[in-house]
């Protein structure tokens, strides 16, 4: 660092220059406190957690012995989402009920109960003062990841923590354990005015509220307050699917030498798909190969593993296929399928794997990881291009930037990264139902369609709504505006904003340079493939739009395309390559695309025929066909310009 020589101006008096002197040497003082304090701020909340080391014996959650008449907000679900909406409502001055309805007995849901203690974190692509990978959003999942061993966890840690954060604030009352928490509405089942919860005991209480915010994992308030939402993949067509459930699994006897042994391992792979620090590991992908006892409901992947501070791990990597979670029988099912895959797992690990040899199993996790179930509709529903292309919104309340990560539906699907965002914003309109007022859902079953829920979903996503959500209520009270009435108002999402700011968030506007393949000639015909699901572009967001397509992908592709309009689709589409020999190897020409189209339409035109016959009906344009380079080789860019121009004729909406 250079000399900072001042050097004296002769035409100042000498008490002018001591105080010229006296204001420079304070500004240097206060910008190293500020250097110093961001340092320390930036180590505690974002790179090492709270580092603790001794395994914490897990306080004792106490609950009100009865609840007040009636609170300013009402929050259902102690998973952190809803932790997240109880402390940032009662810090904003409102009483608040901190509900839940599971027999649990610790706050935190699917980190604390679920056992899934690696956090998907949402990285920012700046770097912190200590060349550390910074984190979006911060305010109330900085304080509590301060609290922590990192981006993994020992779930008592973890537990205690949300705890500590809940009990420090007198205008929370905490009620767990009760049986049934349904809602109260108007007369015109328009607003929700409170709940009626039974208790343990079964006794029913109203209580009345101004707000009620839905922290529940699944939508389960207000789907019974009569919120519309779509289930699993409906909204692409497939209304039978959803992601996989895991049950998460503890082993034993993991001493600081097997997770040595472990890291030599994935280090030496240099696979950028593994990883391992101090509390986490990511890797052995080769776990894909264990051969399931059953092999129509269970597969393994690699694995996440969060290190607890008992010599023990916590293991994120058996898939169960085909469980309604709304189903008792369904759940216990899934719980009995896992459980016997287990030991047969770990013997599987020893034998592929030395350092597994002395691993014991600890138990299962007495919740189930369910990835998807309802996605509510909301005033906006965050779709796949918001998510890719990095979009902002003017009403943002938080970003998110985790990949687009959708998780295998049956045990032959291999799932897909749709594709790997740096900072798209998740908008207050997002958490706000149709049709019904007075209540916001945060976390998973917020207003996303299932393809951008795949990132959004993710907990520290779903914490920043949920503190979001909190102050919102304390905006509705004091403007004496709805839910909704304030999700269309920029003076008030302005307010709100603020606030969030100054409670420690970040989400001040983005500006992101366009991704390469939005300036692609045909981007457009892209957006449409993203939305039908019918495109991946991977962590590196190449979706290989310039290849060379052939007839047995236009086929897959027009297939996939069906559930645009299931009902226009009435011939068969695997016609067109029937006497077509090496479908998948021969180039693709412009013929044989729209000869495709005809044949999965019905419409009754020859190879040659086709295209006049798609221009007829007004299911093919002149600008489509003027981007193709050459008509006897199409690209995949190619075929998604017609699949777009398809979608255009057939329902008016690209």
């Amino acid at each position: 660092m250079g000399a900072f020589v001042l050097m004296a101006n002769p035409n100042r008096n000498n008490s002018a220059s001591k105080g010229w002197l006296w204001l420079m040497g304070t500004l240097i003082l206060l910008a190293v406190l500020g250097a110093a304090a961001s340092l320390y701020y930036q180590y505690k909340y974002h790179v090492s957690g709270g580092q603790s080391k001794a395994k914490q014996e897990i306080e004792e959650v106490k609950s009100v012995k009865k609840t007040k008449e009636a609170y300013d907000v009402i929050v259902v679900g102690t998973d952190p989402e809803g932790v997240a909406a109880a402390v940032s409502a009662a810090r904003n001055g409102l009483t608040t009920l901190l509900v839940d309805g599971r027999n649990r007995e610790i706050l935190g849901g699917l980190m604390t109960l679920g056992w899934i203690n690696s956090i998907d974190m949402n990285y920012s692509s700046s770097k912190n003062l200590l060349g550390k990978d910074d984190v979006f959003n911060k305010g109330f999942f900085s304080e509590w990841y301060a609290k922590i061993e990192g981006d993994s966890f020992d779930v008592n840690t973890a537990a205690n923590a949300f705890y500590d954060l809940v009990k420090n604030e007198p205008k929370i009352d905490l009620l767990l354990k009760t049986k049934k928490i349904d809602p109260v509405l108007s007369q015109d089942k328009k607003t929700v005015q409170g709940a009626t919860i039974t208790l343990e005991n079964g006794s029913t209480q109203v209580v009345k509220a101004a707000s009620v915010i839905d922290a529940t994992q699944d939508g389960d308030f207000a789907a019974a307050a009569g919120v519309p939402f779509t289930i699993g993949h409906e909204d692409i067509g497939d209304p039978n699917s959803k992601m996989a459930v895991t049950l998460a699994f503890r082993l034993k006897n993991v001493t600081p030498e097997v997770w040595n042994l472990m890291a030599k391992r994935l280090n030496g792979d240099n696979n950028p798909d593994t990883g391992v620090n101090e509390v986490s590991v990511f890797g052995y992908g080769e776990m894909s190969k264990y051969p399931p006892l059953n092999k129509e409901r269970a597969k393994m992947r690699g694995f996440n593993m969060g290190r607890e501070n008992d010599n023990t791990v916590l293991i994120n990597a058996l898939q169960i296929f085909g469980v309604d979670a709304f189903d008792p029988k369904s759940v216990q099912e899934a719980f009995d399928i896992g459980k016997k895959e287990l030991p047969n797992i770990l013997t599987y690990m020893q034998k592929n794997f030395p350092e597994f040899a002395s691993l014991e199993l600890a138990g299962s996790a007495p919740e189930l990881y369910v990835r998807e179930t309802r996605h509510m509709q909301g005033e906006y529903r965050l779709n796949i291009v918001d998510v890719c292309t990095n979009t902002d919104q003017w009403d943002r309340i938080g970003f998110g930037s985790y990949p687009v990560d959708i998780q295998r539906i049956s045990p032959t699907d291999s799932g897909t990264v749709v594709c790997k965002p740096k900072q798209y914003a998740i908008p207050f309109r997002s958490l706000v139902p149709q049709k019904v007022d007075g209540l916001l859902v945060v976390g998973r079953a917020a207003s996303y369609d299932t393809l951008p829920h795949g990132s959004a979903r993710v907990m520290p996503t779903g914490m920043a709504e949920g503190e979001a959500a909190g102050a919102a209520a304390m905006f509705a009270k004091q403007e004496k505006m709805t839910f909704r009435q304030l999700s269309a108002s920029k003076e008030v999402i302005a307010k709100l904003q603020d606030q969030l700011n100054k409670q420690g968030m970040e989400i001040h506007p983005i500006t992101l340079k366009p991704q390469p393949f939005m300036e692609h000639k045909a981007y457009e015909g892209l957006k449409t493939a993203l939305m039908l699901g019918l495109a991946a572009g991977a962590y590196d967001n190449n979706f290989h739009l310039d290849d060379a397509s052939n007839p047995k992908r236009m086929t897959n592709l027009v297939s996939g395309a069906k559930k645009m309009k299931p009902d226009a689709f009435k011939g068969d589409v695997s016609q067109a390559i029937a006497k077509l020999e090496n479908a998948d190897k021969v180039p693709l020409s412009l013929e044989q695309a729209t000869y495709t189209l005809t044949q999965a339409l019905g419409l009754t035109a020859s190879s040659k025929e086709s295209q006049a016959k798609l221009m007829e009906n007004k299911l093919l344009t002149d600008a489509s066909l003027n981007l193709i380079a050459d008509k006897q080789k199409l690209t995949n860019a190619d075929t998604y310009m017609l699949i777009r121009d398809l979608k255009i004729g057939l329902t008016g909406k690209p």
